[in-house]
């Protein structure tokens, strides 16, 4: 039998190994599994009892040994399951065993704290691992971004509004549109992190009374010991930090999504303009040996889709009673892991996806031109309004116009034939006229200024 045997009782795409690589990270995944969760309530034990013993509320000595004696090594988790399903939360099983482990230093483990004061500061550290992987993986991402924007600065394509052609853009402008998008996630990102950053402990009703005159000594210690901020106030039923971190995310995998399905539209058979890079295999249908699916697309736009939802279960969440919540407190069990690891695995899909793009500049061209010509009549009526007026320019334009569309040939031969056109242009002029890469507006000049405000340092 395999030896990956125990992998096949996984039921999510998760931890999936089928689905795991394709939703998630093995870094992120590592960042919430089980043993790191564990090994960060330990963490913040052994943290909380050398604060206390710095602030002479607990024995130096204790503190010693709880910090020597306490190692995941020793838990034995399946009887720490097996008690968080009596108990409904996992840090008194935990505390039972550290206890048993710390000798006669065991009574002073756990001094003065409240399970949700372990598991949320547990949380935190967990979060600011995750949102450094999240921070590294944007960086990655515009790196990408403002390399093909650059490559493409002036590749001429059809910008399209409803779905429609509108008028002639460069995709280097697109891509500078997505860039500027992960620029401002980089800054959203850097400035959350102070406010979620942040160590929880407060006892049992958030006031520290359990420790008498020395609680926000303690606290403002066991923030130093994990590099941890100090809370303006106790944040047990306040869950905005929790909340904004994962709205966050959900942003970050909205704009893959929105990138994602411009690519796959791109993609599609009839626009033929870009591909995601070849793999032997990569996109196959079963049945249709042509066919070439965007993958890592589809995934980045399922991701965002899933993390919206999530970002609204957290919002939720934050609706909780009193000084000690209910039910909301256990939704934000289920969100924030799911939110880091489907976006770590979106953002896995888009770098590769758009580390090695292919872009068709002919297709663009050629798709540019099925209009022939239509899609550049404003700036044929604007560089005839200057010699016969703008109106009766307008009106000389839209009459070429439904010439083409009824009678075929392009809108230069239409306009050739017209005496008030020939009259002031030759048909060099007029085929300049209706070039579609002639009328790009400032595309080109908007990538140089989303280009060069990416690469400004970032407070």
């Amino acid at each position: 039998m395999n030896t990956a045997h125990s992998s096949f009782s996984a039921s999510t795409v998760m931890d999936s190994i089928l689905f795991r690589d394709a939703f998630g990270t093995q870094a992120m995944r590592t960042v919430f599994s089980d043993k790191a969760l564990i090994q960060r309530y330990i963490d913040v034990e052994v943290a909380l009892a050398k604060a206390e013993a710095r602030c002479g509320v607990i024995p130096a000595e204790a503190a010693e040994v709880i910090a020597r004696e306490s190692v995941l090594s020793r838990i034995d988790f399946d009887h720490m399951r097996e008690e968080t399903d009596i108990v409904g939360y996992p840090i008194l099983p935990l505390v039972h065993q550290l206890v048993a482990m710390c000798g006669e230093a065991g009574r002073y483990v756990h001094w003065g704290a409240t399970t949700q004061d372990i598991m949320d500061t547990a949380v935190v550290l967990q979060v600011r691992d995750a949102l450094a992987i999240v921070d590294a993986d944007i960086r990655a991402l515009r790196t990408i971004l403002a390399d093909l924007a650059a490559k493409h600065r002036d590749t001429p394509m059809a910008g399209r509004t409803h779905l429609q052609q509108a008028l002639p853009v460069t995709f280097g402008y697109k891509v500078a549109i997505w860039l500027a998008m992960f620029d401002r996630h980089q800054e959203r990102l850097a400035q959350l992190r102070p406010r979620v950053e942040v160590v929880e402990f407060a006892g049992a009703a958030g006031t520290l009374a359990s420790l008498g005159d020395k609680g926000l000594e303690v606290q403002r210690a066991l923030a130093a010991e994990l590099g941890l901020g100090v809370p303006a106030t106790t944040w047990h039923v306040a869950r905005d930090g929790f909340a904004e971190a994962v709205n966050l995310l959900a942003l970050v995998t909205g704009s893959l999504g929105k990138i994602a399905l411009d690519i796959m539209i791109m993609a599609s058979t009839e626009f033929a303009e870009v591909y995601e890079p070849f793999v032997k295999g990569r996109g196959a249908s079963s049945t249709m040996p042509q066919k070439r699916n965007p993958i890592s697309s589809e995934l980045m736009l399922a991701a965002s889709k899933a993390v919206r939802q999530h970002a609204g279960l957290m919002v939720d969440a934050m609706v909780q009673d009193f000084e000690r919540a209910t039910g909301p407190w256990h939704a934000e069990w289920i969100a924030i892991p799911e939110s880091f690891i489907l976006t770590a695995g979106a953002l896995y899909q888009a770098k590769f996806a758009l580390g090695g793009l292919i872009v068709d500049t002919a297709r663009m061209r050629h798709n540019l031109g099925i209009s022939r010509g239509l899609i550049v009549a404003e700036a044929v009526m604007m560089g005839m309004a200057p010699h016969i007026g703008r109106q009766q320019a307008h009106d000389v334009v839209y009459d070429a116009c439904r010439t083409v569309n009824e009678h075929g040939g392009s809108l230069a031969d239409a306009l050739s034939a017209l005496p008030e056109v020939t009259r002031h242009f030759d048909r060099a002029s007029i085929d300049r006229l209706t070039d579609p890469a002639n009328y790009l507006g400032l595309a080109p000049q908007m990538v140089d200024q989303a280009l060069a405000l990416s690469a400004a340092p970032k407070v």
